[in-house]
């Protein structure tokens, strides 16, 4: 079973809600129109048609008519995913999605505040080989707000998964706007670090404590190991900033994935999605909009994040 997550950079559909960027106003001079729409959702299409997960985690989507179109891109180029599902409640301008070959057992929407400076987790059930799997997919605040905003997030998830209880199958995924050793790199960085070195990815989560390679971890309580430990050094890296590599995407799990009977993660399987044509030189191939203003749509890119995948065995 290959499972995803996948931040499309900004897949806006053509009816003015009201909450869109400036850029994606659509049929303005910014040329974000029909043709540079299905270009769009053609390439990241592309992408996911290549990665062919059973189930996908998508970030940056604004509404459910653009997820639909995707779906419809997809099916058009060969892949069919029946189940699907938005984290629509709240009207952020961006929100998170799932598309699945395998059905719910249900769906629901975590709010992490009232606040539109946070997007709602999306929580999904699967029952597979009579085991149940839990997926949070999940999209912090960016790196233009404090650690403290990432950490309410995580504080937000720690409550749900002590709800759901020990021993269970679950999956952290998405664009947590975090390093996997986030508490390392912003010390020094007095505009993240307002909360005295504290982290969410690590702290709260309490991934800091697990590095080995899976075959020696042993959690304890509701601690999650980040996969990333579980690859290379070098291959630990889902986006480029300023020429840096780095891993604001993250596949974190559960205890029970790594010793269980039934779903089981499987050893170095987890990869960043690295095809050739996502890359423009040495940075990745985003979606291609005009730097200076007025900001224009080139029609060509795809996003500017890669894909995070991990495979799991189910006995």
């Amino acid at each position: 079973m290959k499972i995803a997550t996948y931040n499309i950079e900004n897949l806006f559909d053509l009816s003015r809600s009201g909450y869109e960027y400036e850029e994606y106003v659509p049929n303005t001079k910014a040329q974000w129109n029909l043709k540079n729409y299905r270009i769009k959702l053609k390439n990241i299409a592309k992408v996911i048609k290549d990665i062919d997960a059973d189930i996908i985690a998508l970030q940056e989507i604004e509404s459910l008519v653009a997820l639909k179109d995707l779906r419809l891109t997809l099916k058009q180029q060969g892949l069919y995913y029946q189940y699907y599902k938005i984290a629509d409640n709240k009207n952020t301008t961006i929100k998170v999605a799932i598309l699945s070959k395998i059905p719910f057992i249900y769906t629901k929407e975590i709010s992490v505040t009232k606040s539109y400076k946070y997007r709602n987790i999306l929580e999904a059930k699967f029952k597979i080989k009579n085991q149940d799997l839990f997926l949070l997919v999940n999209h912090w605040k960016s790196k233009a707000g404090p650690e403290s905003m990432r950490i309410i997030s995580a504080k937000t998830i720690k409550k749900r998964v002590q709800e759901l209880g020990k021993n269970k199958n679950i999956i952290l995924l998405g664009d947590f706007n975090s390093h996997y050793e986030e508490n390392k790199i912003f010390v020094r960085k007095r505009k993240h670090n307002d909360t005295d070195g504290i982290t969410g990815i690590n702290d709260i989560l309490a991934t800091k404590k697990y590095k080995d390679r899976v075959e020696n971890i042993s959690l304890k309580n509701y601690a999650f190991y980040n996969l990333w430990y579980d690859t290379e050094v070098k291959d630990r890296f889902s986006y480029i900033f300023r020429g840096k590599k780095e891993t604001l995407d993250n596949i974190l799990i559960s205890q029970e994935l790594i010793n269980s009977s039934g779903i089981q993660y499987i050893s170095h399987s987890i990869e960043s999605y690295k095809a050739p044509y996502l890359f423009k030189g040495k940075n990745i191939y985003r979606w291609q909009v005009r730097r200076k203003r007025p900001h224009i749509h080139k029609g060509k890119g795809y996003s500017d994040h890669l894909a995070v995948i991990a495979k799991f065995a189910v006995n």
